[in-house]
Parts: structure tokens; sequence; C-alpha cells
């Protein structure tokens, strides 16, 4: 009749981050599993005192405690000490139905009469205070003890173990909380009884029963900023470690896990902000994940704005990306295939690719800089070198970035795809870069212990290079400026920032955005950040662009332990990106001729040079209808040819020259000296 698999009691599991320190609980039932050797004797004392007197003589069951209970009702005109036994109670608790039957009664007998002859009374009464539930969702002696007195069963005083002794009976009736004078004459007769038993001294009793219940109610602080992080470890520990939701939530296990909960709860705070959220009708909804760099932990999850425990997690849930995806799906793979530097020249005109015709909201430029076209999100250059590279090769590195794609189309470059990607997934796509190049999975679970401090699972760090350092320093160099000067500039962020914004539109609806995104990353964390409405239409839909998602993003980041000082570093070996020339029309360019010695005469041109010493300056020289470069210098505003011909009829300009690009600037008209 006694299936032992019914004495392994339910426990609470916990959260706790890298160092120990305890984040929270996790349970079906509030209970933490405490050894008979971690409590007190005057707490052990004060229960079988109330309950079970002739504990340590008796076989399972006693007759004379039977009757000298009743006795004792009848003169207390109240239920103040127990027939039936401990070791009858955990039979009735833990092994039978609550049915109330002369059969059900016997059962217990048996039962009790059979756990006595296998159990040592030490081993029994610690599976009765660890069983018991005292209310106010409190079950076993060590959950009780934190919450009503918020100290460990080992500092419990007689006065406080009798006041828990009292509670098992009627826990609502004895509450202390709710009925502190019925609980106080309850404890009080409790103390009556460890006297009368010689568990303590006639003056012990007096001095604990003329104290206050002196209660220090720990109520654990609802804390809903968790709700979404948790769900994620449990989904995480059932997907990849076989470990059901159930399991973990009543098998005493410890999880240790990456987050960080100062920057949790500050990002679920600002998710209650409207300000943030621009939209027609209230219900906008917005997701966000923050992962560490080098290891892929997640430091930071928000599924929803209203998110509830095992609700809608956005963070795991796909939306179309919008031009976040030109990194990942176009000018990471250009880079890393030797195709394309930052300040290759792409082509930025309206180019029709068979029946797709991308266009840029602003205009076109004919051609233009990788690095112009990131920061600017410009679309043409974008697909255009997609067809450059080819696609396959692009959805190679989507793969191995761990947003790999069905579709086959040149729109996957401004992220137009059919089934679209999650935050989660993006963000740990951009970490790639942050990384220096390697990939590996994102987590939620570092380890798992079991009550025994046993390891039952654990993250095994597995990383892979997609990107060279060099690539991957380039591409940062690149979403730093995107932040500085481009499409994420709006907001303020006082530390290094790299990022790429994203927004996608609703047809058929003028100025009516689906998807904004940001995602982006500092020297120590990556993150994505979404909004919008779970279901976009004609009355539902954003009325702002990516704006919203960069200022949330960096107020999040703002004053956190990442707003540091911290830099991104340049590798060693590897050679840091130059600011881009900017080429300025040359002004004031003068042609005289100077007499020098034996020179004779020198022509002499001079000229406005722009302060950036990496400009060459191509000197023409027009005869005729013919025009020939006769010269250049570098970072210099001044140009000397010797022996020259004072009656030639020759005309000279000055022309920069952008080393970066290999394209020309704009120069001076022709002039004669």
């Amino acid at each position: 009749m006694i299936d032992e698999k019914k004495l392994v009691l339910d426990s609470s599991s916990k959260l706790v981050d890298p160092s120990g320190k305890e984040i929270t609980e996790l349970y079906q039932k509030n209970r933490e599993l405490v050894s008979i050797n971690k409590i007190p004797k005057n707490v052990q004392n004060a229960f079988i005192a109330v309950e079970d007197q002739r504990f340590y003589e008796h076989h399972g069951i006693d007759v004379r405690s039977i009757a000298r209970a009743l006795f004792k009702d009848l003169i207390a005109g109240s239920k103040v000490e127990g027939g039936s036994t401990i070791t009858q109670q955990i039979a009735k608790n833990v092994f039978l139905s609550g049915e109330k039957s002369v059969m059900r009664k016997t059962k217990e007998a048996v039962i009790a009469v059979s756990l006595e002859n296998n159990y040592s009374k030490k081993r029994l009464l610690e599976i009765y205070l660890n069983q018991l539930y005292f209310g106010h969702g409190a079950y076993g002696i060590q959950a009780a003890s934190h919450y009503f007195f918020s100290k460990d069963v080992t500092e419990l005083t007689p006065s406080e173990a009798a006041t828990l002794a009292s509670l098992p009976k009627a826990p609502s009736g004895y509450s202390p909380i709710l009925h502190p004078e019925k609980s106080k004459k309850r404890r009080d007769l409790v103390l009556s009884l460890m006297q009368e038993q010689g568990f303590i001294s006639s003056e012990e009793a007096v001095r604990a029963q003329g104290k206050t219940l002196g209660l220090k109610i720990n109520k654990k602080a609802e804390s809903p900023w968790f709700a979404s992080y948790i769900d994620l470890v449990l989904n995480e520990a059932e997907e990849k470690y076989n470990i059901s939701n159930d399991e973990l939530l009543r098998g005493g296990y410890t999880i240790t896990v990456p987050l960080n909960a100062d920057l949790q709860k500050k990002a679920y705070q600002l998710f209650k902000e409207d300000s943030y959220f621009k939209g027609t009708v209230s219900g906008s909804q917005a997701s966000f994940i923050m992962l560490d760099n080098k290891t892929g932990g997640a430091v930071a999850a928000i599924g929803g704005r209203d998110y509830v425990s095992k609700g809608y997690n956005r963070v795991t849930k796909s939306r179309q990306p919008g031009s976040t995806f030109k990194p990942l799906a176009v000018y990471g793979p250009a880079l890393q295939e030797n195709k394309f530097q930052p300040f290759s020249m792409l082509k930025d005109e309206p180019i029709k690719y068979g029946n797709y015709a991308p266009k840029n909201p602003e205009g076109y430029s004919g051609e233009t800089t990788m690095y112009n076209a990131l920061i600017h999100s410009l679309n043409a250059p974008a697909v255009w070198t997609l067809n450059e590279i080819g696609i396959s090769k692009a959805k190679k590195y989507l793969e191995e970035t761990g947003v790999p794609v069905d579709d086959n189309g040149l729109a996957i470059a401004l992220g137009g795809l059919e089934k679209g990607v999650s935050p989660l997934n993006l963000a740990n796509a951009y970490r790639t870069f942050a990384d220096n190049g390697q990939y590996s999975d994102a987590y939620f679970i570092e380890k798992i212990t079991d009550r025994h401090n046993n390891i039952t699972a654990e993250r095994k760090e597995e990383k892979k290079p997609v990107y060279s350092p060099q690539n991957a320093l380039y591409m940062t160099r690149m979403l730093e400026h995107v932040v500085t000067e481009g499409t994420a500039h709006y907001g303020t962020y006082g530390g290094d920032l790299a990022g790429k914004t994203g927004t996608t539109s609703y047809p058929g609806k003028k100025g009516a955005v689906m998807d904004a995104w940001f995602a982006g990353y500092t020297p120590e964390v990556t993150g994505a950040l979404w909004m919008g409405y779970d279901r976009t239409d004609q009355s539902h839909y954003l009325t702002q662009g990516s704006s919203a998602p960069v200022r949330l993003f960096k107020a999040i980041l703002r004053g956190s332990k990442y707003d540091n000082s911290k830099k991104f570093e340049v590798p060693s070996g590897i050679e840091d990106l130059e600011d881009p020339i900017k080429l300025q029309p040359v002004q004031n360019l003068t042609a005289d001729y100077k007499f020098k010695g034996f020179q004779l005469f020198t022509l002499h041109l001079e000229w406005t040079a722009q302060q950036d010493s990496r400009i060459e300056y191509r000197i023409y020289e027009q005869r005729g209808n013919e025009e020939k470069v006769i010269g250049t210098v570098k970072g210099e505003n001044t140009f000397e040819m010797p022996y020259s011909n004072i009656f030639s009829r020759r005309a000279y300009k000055v022309v920069p020259f952008n080393t970066q690009t290999g394209q020309e600037g704009p120069g001076t008209d022709y002039v004669s000296p």
C-alpha cells in the first residue's frame, strides 16, 4: 500500500544568477525542503507536543493518545490536541484521498504501522514537517518560517515555533494574519502543552506567552517583469534538456540563468510608458531581447507590454525584419565574399529585376558607397549588391547566423520574407558581428542542479567563425555611424552603440507602419526591439517608424550597468576602418609663373585645400581640346612645374580625388596663368 514515490515531496525550484544570488522562485507549491538535522529541537517538540506527545513511544497508532486528546478537547472547548499520530497524518496526507469512511481509516492505520516498520522516527518527523500546509501558500516548515517570520527555520524561537505548530489543524481559522487574537490564544495553548510535557520550563512558557506574535510577513513581491523570462527558461528546459515544466516547478531544482534582474525590471517598466508607442488605437505591442556578446546568455527578455505567464511570447515570434536584414543578408556576405569593401561604389539607380523594382523613398544618386548606403538605409544599392553576390551565397550566411530563410527572391535584401524572423534570432545574428565574427547559440539556462546539488543539465558552448574579425569590425564601424548620423540617431545614449533600424509598411495605407525595429549592440551586449500590433489592419497600425524602438532601446541601456566608457576594441592585427573621405569643391585656384634661377620660369598653382591629408589632388592641363593629368599631390594645396613655357597657351584645373572610393569630386574651372 506504500508507494515510496509519494514520499518524494514537491519542492520549489529557484532561479539564481551566475554568482548564486537568488532571483525568484518557481513552484506549484511554495515548499522548501529542509533536513531534520537543521530543524531545531524546540521546533520539533512544538509539533510533537500538540500533535503526538507519545510519538517516540508508539508504533504508528496510539490508543492512549486518542483518548487523552478527546478528554482535553472537551475541557478546552475546542480542538487543542490531535488524536491521530504524526505517522497516521503522513499516511492520510500523502497516501490517501480525503474521503471519510471506515475503510479509509483502516488503510490509514495499516499504512501508519507499515511506515513505522520501514522508516526511522527521525525520517518520519522530517517528512511530516516538510509536507504540512500552513496557509497563505506556504508548504513545509521552512517556507512557513520564511513567510511568517522572514527567517530560516534554524532561527525560530519557542514562541514562533508554537505559532507555526498551531496552524496545520486549521490554517485559515488560526491564521495569525487573519485572526491574530485567536492565533495567539492557540499559540499559548501549544506553549502550555510544551511545558506540561517537559519540553520547556515554566518560566520559558510564561515569558513566551507574554510576547506578541512577532510576525514579520515576507510576502514575496509580485514580480511580473520576470514572467517573460521565466517562460523562456521553462521552454528551453523542456526543448533542450527534456525537463518538463511540471517537473521543473516541483523538483527543487536550482537553475542558473544569465539574467540581469535590474535591466529586466527597467525594460519592463519602460514598456509601460505610452509615450514610446504611437499607434492608431491602444493595444500596440513590443518585445525585447538582450544577449551577452561573448556567451550568448540572455540578460533580459520582455515578451510583450502586458505579458502574463504562459502568454504569447513575442520574443520568439517571427515578424518582417525590414532593413535590419541588410547587414545580415547583403553587406556582411558582400564583405566576406571579398566582392566589396566599405567604400566600394554600389549602383544607386531605379533598376527593375524581372517583376521586382525596389525604390528609394527619397530618390537616387547614381552610385554610392556601401558605407553611405547602409547609414542612410538605401534600398536600391542593397538589392543591387545582393544581385551581384548571389542569393544562394547570402542564404548560406543567413543560415550560419541562425536566421535561415526559405525565400529565393531579391526582396530578401530588404527583409521581405514569407515567415519573418524573431527578435531572439535577429539579436543573436547581430551578435556575430559583436563577437568578432563568431556565431554561437543564444541561451537562457547555464546549468540546472537537482535538490542534491547534482548537475542535471549544463550549457556547452560551441562557436563557429562566420565572418573574419576584419569584416566584423568593418560592419561594426559602419553600424556605429548608423547610430551617430544615420537612421538610428534618435534618442540619447552616451556609450558606444552600433545598430540598424527597420520599418515595414502596411500595404495600401499611406503612412501606416506594420513593424518597427532596432537591432544593435554595445561592446558588451546585443539586442533587438520590435514594435507593432499583433494583427495589423486598416485601423490597427503604428503611426511612426523605427525612431520609436531606437529611442526605447537607448532608454533601456541608459543608466544601466552597460552604460559605461567601454569602447569597441580593434583586435590585434586588424586594420581599423577610416572615417569616410567627404570631398568638397576645390576653390580659389590661382595660376602664375615664377622665375627661379636655372629653372627659369616655374608654373605655380595654388588653391584652398580641405583639412584632410588623405585627399589627393589631380592637376589637369588643357591644350586645345585635349586635357590630361600632369601631376598629383596629396594633402597639399600647391603644385609647381619647372621649366614652363610662358608663351604656351595652356590652362589648368585642380580636381579632388577620393582615395577610398576611386572617385573624383567637383574641381575648379580651367585657369590660365
